[in-house]
């Protein structure tokens, strides 16, 4: 991990005023890693692995009507990937997209994952579209909030807030050419 992302993790990390109940992360080794900088800042915030927080493909649209770059996007994986990542998604949304269990009718949970399944998670908030998740994308260590209260549709409280991370880190993980120019 380069010292950008490490200071990213660790700036993200300093959020403590929020009373996370736990962190969960994907199984590659930048999430895990990213995970466990976030939580040296919140002690006693149990960090785990979830399958469903890794990154795979959320759900195969039909191509016709999409713009081609997503049509081509889409055609790089295989049928068997297509599936698992559909049916992953379906679980992830169970698992991550429900009204809060806590006794008090609170929980705040940190899930460190990758650009697709972040864009999945807030399309279907949003009910938009099956093919929406793509072209949501996010910067590094940016913070996507959403809300699940019993009773309430699904809310979207914020997304790609990068704005606890310093300048120079916040258009991390995006092209030069989709970068604001800096006057």
């Amino acid at each position: 991990m380069s010292r950008a992302a490490s200071t990213e993790a660790e700036t993200t990390g300093e959020l403590a005023d929020v009373p996370f109940s736990a962190i969960y992360h994907g199984p590659l080794p930048r999430a895990a890693q990213t995970a466990r900088l976030i939580a040296a800042s919140l002690p006693g915030v149990p960090v785990s692995a979830c399958e469903l927080a890794g990154d795979y493909l959320p759900s195969v649209p039909d191509a016709d009507g999409l713009p081609p770059q997503f049509a081509s996007f889409l055609a790089g994986f295989s049928a068997a990937e297509r599936a698992d990542g559909q049916q992953r998604a379906a679980a992830a949304l169970e698992r991550f997209a429900r009204p809060d269990s806590a006794q008090d009718g609170t929980q705040y949970e940190l899930v460190v994952t990758h650009n697709l399944l972040i864009g999945w998670l807030v399309s279907q908030s949003l009910d938009a579209p099956a093919w929406r998740w793509m072209g949501l994308n996010q910067m590094n260590c940016a913070l996507t909030i959403l809300a699940y209260r019993p009773g309430w549709p699904a809310g979207l409280v914020s997304f790609n807030d990068a704005g606890h991370l310093p300048p120079e880190l916040r258009w991390t993980g995006f092209p030069a050419e989709a970068r604001p120019v800096s006057g």
